[in-house]
């Protein structure tokens, strides 16, 4: 859905020229960055600084004995105890959960054992993962693309004249990579959305949007599965329903991976998108966010304090299936990328929803 100029207006600038600017971007490169390509591959960005100079990321994959923490440095899996206890950082090791909670003692660690494991061949093949972590609690930002917030018929005031609207996902939602995502019978018109993950590494509470880069741990892939139909209510006055219609169990695929923070150069410049079955249906970028991550986390820790181990969902782009009229079946699967983390492939299991 593609708008001029002047439906960016209620935005307010820098955010509605940041749209524009991206536009107009993409317009030039074309090719490969059309709409409807194929996800890119996972890309692994280096930086100046030291730390940044080896790109890895966290998961946690599933194994009979249980889940094991494994660190990925470039295309290669590792055992994280096992890596870390034979090349001399035993400190660093743990649960991706716990590592995450304490990401501040472990961080400068992590990125050393990923430089110490360079771009040798990996100890794990092919590793079944599961949710890279537990988060503490899940918050979840809604109509954060003005495009998005347009294919839902949503009128937003102007960004100068309101807050970001943030609700609570439950934990318990929480699936990992691969794992079935399934629709209760009493839902009709389960939908999908792509998100970047904001995984908090720190505390605070009034954090000015200037200051809340530091809090960040990291990023991930969340699909904010969503009941159209029963988000909305008719037997109360309050007409929405946001816990009824998130929260079902399955209803919030994480993964496949943490990637530190350090390793992705700018997260207001992010592609991302879903597919189901193969069939593009987002394709968008965290630029054109209207309330960008720090704005979100500077206003959520105006209500409570953020605690390492917060799960942020900040968003999703046009080409929900709301907007589309098309809405997931049994046996559909949902690819939903984020460039530099990766894919995260969920199937739906629906058997009142049967394929025509």
């Amino acid at each position: 859905m593609n708008r001029d100029a002047a439906s960016y207006k209620k935005i307010g600038p820098p955010y509605a020229q940041r749209i524009l600017d991206r536009r107009a971007a993409l317009a030039q490169i074309g090719g490969a960055m059309a709409l409807g390509c194929a996800a890119p591959a996972l890309a692994r960005p280096t930086g100046k600084k030291e730390r940044r100079m080896t790109w890895f990321a966290l998961a946690t994959r599933a194994t009979p004995e249980g889940p094991r923490a494994t660190i990925r440095v470039g295309d290669a899996f590792h055992d994280l105890h096992d890596a870390a206890a034979k090349l001399g950082f035993a400190a660093v090791a743990g649960d991706v959960t716990g590592i995450v909670r304490d990401w501040d003692a472990r961080r400068d660690g992590l990125f050393a054992l990923a430089r110490a494991l360079g771009a040798g061949s990996g100890t794990v093949a092919a590793p079944q993962l599961a949710a890279p972590f537990e988060p503490r609690r899940i918050f979840a930002a809604a109509s954060n693309f003005i495009e998005h917030a347009e294919e839902m018929q949503t009128k937003l005031a102007a960004k100068a004249e309101s807050e970001p609207y943030i609700f609570l996902k439950t934990v318990e939602s929480v699936v990992g990579p691969g794992a079935t995502v399934v629709v209760p019978p009493q839902v009709s018109r389960p939908d999908w959305e792509v998100e970047l993950g904001v995984v908090l590494g720190r505390a605070g509470k009034n954090v000015a949007a200037a200051d809340a880069h530091d809090l960040i741990a990291g990023y991930t892939i969340v699909n904010d599965v969503s009941a159209r139909d029963r988000t909305r209510r008719t037997d109360f006055p309050f007409s929405h329903d946001w816990f009824r219609g998130k929260s079902f169990d399955s209803f919030t695929p994480l993964g496949p991976v943490f990637v530190p923070r350090d390793c992705l150069d700018d997260p207001h410049d992010i592609r991302l998108g879903l597919k189901v079955n193969g069939e593009a249906m987002q394709d968008g970028n965290t630029s054109a966010m209207i309330f960008n991550i720090y704005e979100q986390i500077a206003y959520l820790s105006t209500i409570l304090e953020l605690q390492a181990g917060d799960l942020i969902a900040s968003g999703t782009p046009a080409g929900v299936g709301m907007g589309r009229g098309v809405f997931l079946k049994d046996g559909d699967v949902m690819s939903a990328w984020v460039d530099g983390i990766g894919e995260l492939v969920n199937p739906v299991s629906a058997p009142h929803l049967p394929r025509s």
